[in-house]
């Protein structure tokens, strides 16, 4: 018979994991937290995810899946993602911001603002962004050292050349009073 023990344990990588090991494996329920914040609350098996279990990321979505081997194994994307707001993502039949509608969640909920009164932003009152920075969905992004904050200005993660091109090409850019905003300056383009 196999020896189980509950343990927790620091990594070598800064990640850590507080639960059920078998034969020196993590196995069981267990609680694994990676060096990001992110946090995995579910199975294990062999050291890998295993069964039912829920990522829980630092900007308070989640992604809720069954796992096999390390692997998401449900339909669509594998499992279902959370936004913090409670808005599920369903592959199928996702409809919030998409290339016809693009309301914000808090819009399709409560319905749309007066003429004249349009929300810029999901969540209301909108974050003053950092003088050239750019608001990232997550938090603050500032271009020159290409780290993401969190919206108290706590470190997230660095972005990659390909996530600083999305962001200084598509977010908002904290401006001047009275500075042109980047994508207001660009022509309107029809999609194909």
């Amino acid at each position: 018979m196999a020896d189980q023990q509950q343990a927790e344990v620091e990594f070598l990588t800064g990640s850590s994991y507080q639960g059920n090991f078998v034969n020196e494996r993590m196995e069981g329920l267990g609680e694994y937290t990676f060096p990001s914040g992110t946090k995995y609350i579910g199975g294990m098996k062999d050291g890998m995810f295993h069964g039912q279990g829920t990522l829980y990321f630092t900007n308070g979505g989640r992604f809720e899946a069954e796992w096999d081997k390390g692997k998401a194994v449900g339909p669509g994307i594998g499992g279902t993602y959370i936004f913090k707001e409670g808005l599920k993502y369903e592959a199928d039949s996702w409809q919030y911001c998409d290339g016809i509608d693009r309301r914000f969640y808090s819009e399709v909920c409560n319905g749309l603002q007066p003429a004249g009164q349009s929300q810029k932003v999901d969540q209301e009152p909108a974050k003053t962004i950092p003088l050239g920075w750019y608001d990232c969905g997550d938090g603050f992004y500032n271009p020159d050292n290409r780290v993401v904050y969190d919206y108290d200005v706590q470190f997230l993660r660095n972005a990659d050349i390909d996530e600083h091109e999305w962001i200084v090409s598509t977010c908002h850019k904290g401006v001047k009073d009275g500075e042109p905003l980047p994508y207001a300056m660009e022509t309107s383009k029809t999609r194909t």
